[in-house]
């Protein structure tokens, strides 16, 4: 994990669900706005499913490379 502006990054590319969206939740434990990447395809759902549980705000960005990226924020 590292910091991309004021957002926390988690770097879950090569990882496969649900282990991106558990490592999203981890990290939305301490910081309150992460940018999440992602390239397993089922990503954007796992990250959708979860963020509407706690009420988070997610914001797609779009990214050169094949992984998806997600700005999750409370």
């Amino acid at each position: 994990m590292t910091n991309e502006g004021s957002a926390l990054v988690v770097d879950a590319r090569g990882m496969r669900c649900p282990w991106p969206a558990l490592r999203l939740a981890r990290a939305m434990r301490a910081a309150a706005d992460v940018l999440l990447i992602a390239d397993d395809p089922q990503a954007g759902r796992e990250v959708a499913a979860l963020a509407t549980e706690h009420g988070w705000l997610v914001e797609a960005e779009t990214a050169a490379d094949d992984a998806g990226r997600w700005r999750v924020r409370r």
